[in-house]
């Protein structure tokens, strides 16, 4: 094999990662119109919203074993076609059972974005790499997050929601068939070593420590998948009264922060050996700059926004972290089945944050409507959204109590992001 193939496979395993990016903020680009279409309640939407992550925290750990018995070429490429018909699925769908069903299905299929593209470099690239080719990873990815604000909703507004969502389908169905030409396939894995995935996610649940991380790093996602993904576009229509163009990019500034904030956070976590100090700095910070923003009275500016939420964007990569902190407290060989089971937990964070903030928004419902559709003001989103720096708050006491607690008899067990 050429040295060149192994990037031809990341390359494209990555946009797929891109691309999932672009499905799963669609939803929030189009939000009135969905739930004009639909007659939907916020409570509603939400539910609508987090069925994507109902999906694609579902089936995380069976992907993970997909791609493990039966390789990336077959698990990657199945997985974009089921996106991309679940994508039409949703596009034609009348019934409101049928819209959820699609959406948890474009979840289902989403999930093999990053652990396909973990799985490609694990196989195809030596270890000294790896740190350098997750790098890259998220910077593709994030980029499909950063066109997926913006320039889709300018081609939204140019065409309509729904032809969008039929141009996005049809660029999936290309893309399936990429995949399957581009990756090598992949040689049946032994069933002892299946056997030893699920004794070794068993495993995981006796971690007290995992599971703490957890447990924080699901508390802080929401700036993330529950502004970011969602809810951030209407809030600032809402509250700010920016076109959605603007208020898209503000939204999008968020990831612009993350491609530049994963290795800042890793350079001071790896020089300093602090990820849970770091990490509880990240959480007190967002809850305090989204603090300002909800007290603000829509009175910032568009700049000072875009930078509040740049800012946010680099703390999000307390993520990066995560991973690491989380991957140094089990044995390698456990160390593939828990980056699954915490990036499960994170996309779980999904469904607490999009639930949490549509039923709040409709028990502060001031009772608008126009053409027999719920309008929601201002005070709406913002009593709803305080739920997102007040769980942030509580994420980032979680690692202090981890540093301050832990920090002992951790290091005597297995140094911070210990190197194999």
């Amino acid at each position: 094999m050429s040295a060149f193939r192994p990037w031809v496979m990341w390359f494209f395993t990555a946009l797929f990662f891109s691309f999932q990016f672009i499905i799963r903020l669609f939803p929030g680009l189009c939000v009135p119109e969905i739930m004009h279409k639909f007659q939907m309640n916020a409570t509603e939407f939400g539910l609508l919203s987090s069925m994507y992550y109902y999906g694609y925290t579902g089936v995380q750990i069976p992907i993970a074993f997909l791609l493990d018995r039966f390789g990336p070429r077959i698990i990657v490429s199945l997985c974009c076609f089921l996106c991309s018909v679940s994508i039409f699925l949703f596009y034609w769908a009348e019934k409101w059972s049928l819209v959820l069903f699609a959406r948890f299905l474009i979840g289902v299929g989403s999930a093999a974005g990053f652990l396909g593209t973990f799985k490609v470099i694990s196989l195809w690239f030596s270890f000294p790499t790896y740190a350098k080719m997750f790098g890259f990873t998220n910077t593709v990815g994030l980029l499909g997050a950063v066109y997926g604000g913006k320039p889709v909703s300018h081609l939204i507004t140019l065409y309509g929601w729904e032809n969008v969502l039929l141009m996005i389908g049809i660029v999936g169905l290309i893309l399936t068939g990429i995949i399957f030409i581009a990756i090598k396939p992949y040689k049946l894995s032994y069933p002892q070593e299946n056997h030893s995935f699920f004794k070794n996610f068993k495993s995981l649940f006796s971690i007290p420590t995992l599971l703490l991380i957890a447990l924080g790093n699901l508390l802080m996602v929401g700036p993330l998948e529950g502004f970011a993904d969602v809810w951030g576009v209407s809030y600032l229509m809402a509250a700010y009264s920016f076109a959605k163009t603007d208020a898209s990019f503000i939204t999008s500034s968020i990831f612009i922060g993350m491609i530049l904030g994963g290795p800042i956070l890793a350079y001071f976590s790896e020089k300093f050996k602090v990820p849970y100090q770091i990490t509880t700095l990240c959480g007190i910070l967002m809850a305090i700059l989204f603090a300002v923003v909800l007290l603000s009275n829509g009175s910032l500016s568009y700049m000072t926004l875009s930078l509040m939420m740049f800012i946010v964007g680099i703390l999000c990569c307390y993520q990066v972290l995560i991973f690491s902190m989380g991957a140094s407290t089990v044995p390698l060989e456990m160390r593939n089945v828990t980056i699954a089971f915490l990036n499960c937990i994170n996309m779980l964070g999904g469904v607490f944050f999009h639930t949490i903030i549509g039923a709040l928004m409709d028990t502060f419902w001031m009772g608008g409507v126009s053409e027999g559709q719920r309008v929601y003001g201002a005070s709406a989103y913002e009593y709803a959204i305080w739920s997102i720096p007040v769980a942030a708050f509580i994420g980032g006491i979680v690692f202090f109590f981890l540093t301050s607690s832990w920090k002992k008899t951790f290091l005597q067990t297995e140094p911070f992001l210990q190197k194999p």
